[in-house]
């Protein structure tokens, strides 16, 4: 297991969770090094509701499993369309992401600085899809805003997290996502995704 130590020698944090599979190990890790996460779900990029839902009731059965809090944020994707305005077009890594990022991190900074939690991170720094330069400089950002708060910036790719989380993944049998949750990201999934051609019917 990966030995874990927080930047300000504090046990507890806030930890932004962007799904069940991708916080697993990440948890399992914190719990291991006497670190107590509370986990807050933010993330209205996710489209459709629907998904928003399957995605939060997953993350809420591991984080159950555990004995730890669960804050749900609200859901208010109209709110994320409109500070994506101008961005729609923007590539994977783009200023897109990193707007949605800083977006998701501040909420997660106000919330840490009106409970009084000092430290707050993220599992979006888990996916190897995801630019870590960009959800560092979304942290600092938010930290930035909530004089009190610092943003943990952790590679949870490494120490075995990505084998560990693929472990928990088939041992909970999670709901595996394959699009970020963004509906942006999702056209663009459907546009690359290649169309099989019909099969012949032997009845004609």
């Amino acid at each position: 297991m990966l030995k874990l130590q927080t930047p300000n020698g504090d046990n507890r944090v806030l930890l932004h969770s962007c799904c069940a599979p991708c916080s697993s190990a990440i948890i399992e890790c914190m719990l291991a090094n006497d670190i107590r996460p509370t986990v807050f779900y933010c993330n209205p990029n996710i489209y459709p509701q629907e998904e928003y839902e399957i995605r939060k009731n997953e993350a809420i059965r591991f984080v159950q499993s555990k004995n730890l809090d669960f804050i749900d944020a609200d859901y208010d994707h109209e709110h994320w369309l409109c500070a994506m305005h101008g961005l729609e077009d923007q590539p994977e890594r783009g200023s897109r992401c990193l707007e949605c990022f800083t977006l998701r991190l501040t909420e997660t900074a106000r919330y840490a600085s009106e409970h009084s939690f000092s430290l707050f991170t993220t599992t979006l720094a888990s996916s190897r899809w995801k630019s870590l330069d960009q959800i560092n400089q979304a942290g600092r950002r938010a930290a930035a805003l909530y004089p009190g708060t610092l943003f943990w910036e952790q590679n949870w790719r490494k120490g075995g997290l990505q084998e560990r989380r693929n472990q928990l993944l088939r041992e909970y049998a999670f709901y595996n996502q394959q699009y970020c949750g963004c509906e942006f990201s999702m056209r663009r999934l459907e546009r690359a995704t290649p169309i099989a051609p019909p099969l012949p019917d032997n009845n004609l």
